[in-house]
């Protein structure tokens, strides 16, 4: 299978291309770069034929199956429309837009051309989510509550990398979207209640710097999450899963108990990668002709919860 990597230079297109020299049968052919990316010096370091600044160039190759795009929230929703309008399937990092109208227009054209339409949720694959996941599944654990902490140090507008962005992140429809997309996913349920709190606005970037987001699914399990780009410490997203039997702190792809103490993850997946996993699931799901799990149908549900939040906000 041969792929197009949109916003290759970036610091989450990197991850996919190392995800994708992982798969057997996968070959990028192509990749797309953005205003400040040398694109071109980019993909002869990694021996990629073909680098461009113009998405429309690589969707109208004949070398290209499908895409993966890792570009600014602003423009997934288009620049999904637009790989699926060309006949080529797609995988389009969290979130799947912006805005509620933009994702059910997305999921509109999936449902038209019938191709392999997926979102990045990234957690879902994780092996530690995955872990607690099977448990559910089997009936061993009941979610009573998800507490979530997601904080970074981001006053200024720099990627992962430390390198400066040509787009604003945003801490609902980008980061509070996993926490959304998982909570469903773990109860099987869309929540029956929810509110929003959000901090004083950045002078200079114009998001907030600070959210508290509360949902309750009609099971009555809760999820408490807080949001931050002014925490001076420990970066990324930390879910602590209270359970009935058991609580359990996944931080990425390692799992612990309550008590700090490691949880075997030792094959629940194929990969500790959940990069990869997401990248597995969207080739297999090509090459099975099927809906992968997350799919843009799917992720809609997640799409129509943040919208109800951000409402929630006054």
């Amino acid at each position: 299978m041969r792929l197009c990597v949109a916003g290759a230079a970036g610091a989450f297109g990197r991850k996919h291309l190392d995800a994708l020299s992982k798969i057997e049968g996968v070959t990028v052919t192509s990749v797309v770069g953005g205003g400040p990316d040398d694109i071109d010096a980019f993909a002869a370091e990694r021996g990629i034929p073909h680098a461009t600044k113009d998405l429309a160039e690589s969707l109208a190759r004949d070398d290209v199956d499908a895409v993966i795009l890792a570009t600014p929230t602003q423009v997934h929703a288009s620049q999904a429309i637009a790989c699926l309008k060309a006949g080529k399937h797609v995988m389009v990092e969290i979130p799947m837009a912006d805005t509620l109208a933009d994702s059910r227009e997305l999921v509109k054209v999936r449902q038209e051309t019938g191709l392999v339409a997926m979102v990045g949720h990234v957690r879902r694959f994780n092996p530690s989510h995955q872990w607690i996941h099977n448990k559910i599944v089997a009936g061993e654990l009941k979610i009573q509550q998800m507490d979530v902490q997601t904080y970074f140090f981001r006053r200024s507008n720099l990627n992962a990398l430390g390198e400066p962005r040509t787009w604003t992140d945003h801490l609902l429809w980008h980061h509070a979207c996993h926490t959304v997309d998982l909570f469903q996913y773990q109860t099987g349920e869309v929540p029956s209640q929810v509110f929003g709190l959000q901090g004083p606005t950045h002078p200079e970037l114009g998001i907030a710097m600070d959210m508290s987001i509360g949902m309750k699914a009609p099971s009555g399990a809760l999820c408490t999450l807080s949001l931050s780009f002014n925490n001076n410490g420990p970066l990324g997203t930390y879910f602590r899963y209270i359970c009935d039997n058991g609580t359990y702190i996944a931080r990425y792809d390692d799992l612990f108990n309550g008590k700090e103490e490691p949880i075997d993850l030792t094959g629940v997946a194929v990969s500790n990668n959940g990069v990869e996993l997401v990248d597995r699931e969207f080739v297999s799901a090509i090459q099975e002709g099927r809906e992968p799990n997350s799919s843009v149908d799917q992720g809609l549900s997640a799409m129509e919860t943040l919208d109800r939040i951000e409402k929630s906000f006054g």
